[in-house]
């Protein structure tokens, strides 16, 4: 599996292939262990926090741009001290490449 984070999302529409179980843990292995699978694998969230309100809406901003750049769009909420970024395909019902690619680009980012 090549980096993540170098690969670019492919255009989504509901062609993809939906990622197996066992796909899914291999590609989380090889993003920050903060991102966290719900109960069913459909979607990939990580929540950030801070001491504050700008770091959080900069994460938030980020975040947007790079899913906008990809156009591969996240669900991000933020306020005073937190930023949660969520990703998922929601045109397979799951995940796809695509969540894991976009999420390895905000780890890269902000590394």
């Amino acid at each position: 599996m090549t980096d993540l984070a170098s690969k670019v999302c492919a255009a989504c529409n509901g062609d993809l292939p939906r990622l197996t179980d066992h796909d899914i843990k291999k590609y989380q292995a090889k993003l920050d262990p903060a991102w966290t699978l719900d109960d069913q694998n459909m979607s990939l969230t990580r929540e950030f926090t801070f001491k504050g309100f700008a770091k959080a809406t900069y994460t938030a901003n980020l975040a947007a741009f790079i899913s906008d750049r990809e156009g591969h769009h996240a669900d991000i909420a933020f306020g005073w001290g937190y930023c949660k970024v969520t990703f998922t395909s929601h045109e397979l019902g799951g995940l796809s490449e695509n969540d894991f690619i976009c999420a390895a680009k905000i780890d890269r980012a902000l590394e």
